[in-house]
């Protein structure tokens, strides 16, 4: 047999032995693409069906609305994202046998599932690292409750590791200094949007992740280590 015509035989039997995507995975894809190119508010359901090729009663049966669709984006993303930071967090713990961890050890730990991510299309590549540091950045009322909950065992886990690695700060200090760290991670994570406004970022590559983890761990570790702040309540 020609050589050509056997691969092309070979490449449509196998395309026919492929799986067929399952309608709720169909949805869900097309679903995380769109919100991350419009947002919540700018997305229609109608938009989502045409693209997904579905009709609306296909959505409605497997998600109920578009808030629930939303919600259902995330969860099948951050739950195993959340997995391999406790992971990580936990195999760290364990070597250092109740000592504290090194901040970089913890930091790294929890920034690069979701900054690897970005690179996996089996973990929603760019599209959902592109909507998670959107929804971060401009959280709505679809995700003001539910998505705490999403975090709420990491947040409890990582508090605690940097508690006792940073002894010094008070509770609010340490509060505080986390959120400043969520907001620096949720920028990063907007990607090329976030990076092409800035002008001095003109040649910054949002593709180079480890170049990425290695500008983005001495800035944070310095801002987390700095001296605690002089606020009102501290003198008073």
């Amino acid at each position: 047999m020609n050589p050509f015509r056997a691969n092309a035989v070979a490449e449509t039997v196998s395309q026919h032995m492929k799986p067929p995507v399952d309608t709720k995975d169909k949805i869900l894809d097309v679903a995380e693409e769109i919100f991350a190119e419009k947002g919540y508010s700018a997305t229609s359901m109608r938009t989502i069906t045409s693209r997904a090729n579905v009709n609306l009663a296909a959505v409605n049966y497997h998600f109920g609305s578009k808030a629930q669709l939303y919600q259902a984006v995330f969860q099948r993303r951050v739950a195993p994202m959340n997995k391999q930071r406790i992971d990580m967090l936990e195999t760290l713990e364990q070597k250092a046998n109740g000592n504290p961890l090194a901040l970089e050890d913890i930091l790294r730990a929890f920034i690069e599932p979701a900054l690897r991510a970005s690179l996996n299309p089996n973990q929603g590549g760019t599209n959902f690292i592109r909507l998670l540091g959107r929804t971060h950045a401009e959280p709505g009322p679809e995700v003001h409750d539910f998505l705490p909950l999403l975090y709420e065992k990491v947040k409890d886990r990582y508090r605690s590791a940097l508690a006792l690695t940073l002894p010094e700060l008070s509770q609010e200090e340490l509060s505080w200094r986390v959120h400043f760290v969520i907001g620096t991670i949720a920028f990063t994570l907007a990607g090329t949007d976030a990076l092409e406004m800035i002008e001095s970022c003109r040649y910054c590559d949002p593709a180079d992740i480890e170049g990425i983890i290695q500008r983005l761990l001495p800035f944070l570790q310095g801002g987390l280590s700095a001296p605690a702040a002089l606020t009102k309540s501290t003198i008073d």
